[in-house]
């Protein structure tokens, strides 16, 4: 433990270097609550810096701005002093925990918290990835127009089979055969999301699986026309790419596309230890080298389109909605996850905003090429 004035003198540069000031008068800078914040911090790094806040220990009156100047000045590549921590981080890279069954406490400990609490956030679409934000006006919108891109970037058309790896809600599904008139298959490892989507789902030529996408049934019948996996690859694991998109490519038809829709990371920097505790254990979000044996192997790369800047907008419309779910009696949480879900959402934003650390990608694949040329879309 460090002594109480040099804790926050180290912090005072640290953050100072980022225009952040301590006590400080702007809407980015923060305002301690208790003075234990700054050895837990020093100590704990990003884990310590999340944690305090939800214990209320200090705040900020625009996180994302705050992260935003955090990230843009590189404070991300600090390190905490605490060899707890500094084990923790490593055993996060070096193991697979998206094996068996670590792959289902995702769900179980962010995705299964209730379609009641999602709707409320996500709004009508249920959505819970980046929406495109070109010609629209509002968050829905943004999703719809998300969902066409794919369409479009896909050649999507009524004689396709469509699989969704991680479907989530079932809207891409049921909007996919609304505006296409196509039959799909949709693959979710969450129970509520299951629910949801069959109901949402219920009339067309979809069928709904509760099932990891390495089980047997995905690949029942015959081979997809069209593949696509939206927020999805996050929770794969880097051990596990390669046979990740094998597994695409044994599902997809010789002549079929595969769009995947990712988080990216600037560089293999690891796993932020508060947000693996907290939020989405077990995630990794991947980098461009993790990518290229994997696709090489099995795939040609057809189209890379990044647009990362509309996460930032896509998560402080959540931000909103969440606000104002949090104000009403209906509200099913304690004020500690009110404030772990705020410094989630806010921080993220800052985080996308910044540009120089997490990126949203979309990659257009083919199995041999396509005859003639692939046309690239925006």
């Amino acid at each position: 433990m460090l002594n109480a004035p040099v804790a926050k003198t180290v912090l005072e540069d640290l953050f100072g270097s980022a225009g952040i000031r301590i006590d400080g008068s702007d809407p980015w800078d923060l305002q301690v609550r208790d003075e234990r914040f700054y050895d837990r911090v020093v100590t704990e790094g990003t884990l310590g810096l999340g944690e305090s806040y939800m214990d209320g220990w200090w705040d900020c009156a625009q996180l994302d701005q705050l992260m935003d100047r955090a990230m843009s000045a590189g404070l991300k590549h600090w390190r905490p002093k605490s060899l707890q921590v500094k084990l923790s981080v490593l055993g996060l890279l070096l193991l697979n925990r998206q094996a068996g069954r670590g792959s289902r406490r995702v769900a179980e400990v962010h995705y299964d918290l209730g379609n009641d609490f999602f709707a409320q956030m996500l709004g009508r679409t249920m959505t819970y990835s980046c929406g495109y934000w070109p010609a629209a006006a509002n968050l829905d919108e943004a999703q719809d127009r998300k969902h066409e891109l794919i369409f479009d970037k896909l050649g999507l058309a009524s004689h396709h089979r469509l699989l969704d790896i991680g479907c989530g809600w079932g809207r891409l599904l049921a909007y996919a055969h609304e505006r296409t008139g196509c039959s799909g298959r949709g693959v979710t490892i969450s129970q509520p999301q299951w629910d949801y989507a069959r109901q949402a789902c219920r009339g067309k030529p979809i069928e709904l699986l509760l099932s990891d996408y390495r089980d047997h049934s995905v690949g029942a019948g015959k081979p997809f026309d069209r593949i696509v996996s939206v927020g999805m690859f996050e929770h794969v694991g880097r051990r596990n790419y390669p046979a990740f998109f094998a597994r695409v490519a044994d599902l997809l038809a010789d002549d079929g596309l595969f769009l995947l829709h990712t988080i990216g990371n600037r560089a293999q920097s690891g796993v932020d230890p508060w947000f693996d505790r907290y939020i989405l254990p077990n995630s990794v979000v991947p980098c461009v080298g993790d990518l290229s044996a994997g696709i090489d192997a099995h795939f040609v790369l057809e189209d890379w389109h990044s647009f990362g800047h509309d996460y930032d907008r896509t998560l402080m419309a959540w931000a909103e909605n969440f606000e104002r779910y949090a104000q009403t009696p209906e509200f099913p949480f304690d004020r500690r996850f009110q404030r772990m879900w705020r410094y989630y959402l806010y921080s993220f934003a800052g985080a996308f905003r910044s540009r120089n650390h997490l990126q949203l990608w979309q990659l257009v694949l083919s199995k041999k090429g396509k005859r003639g040329g692939y046309r690239s879309l925006r």
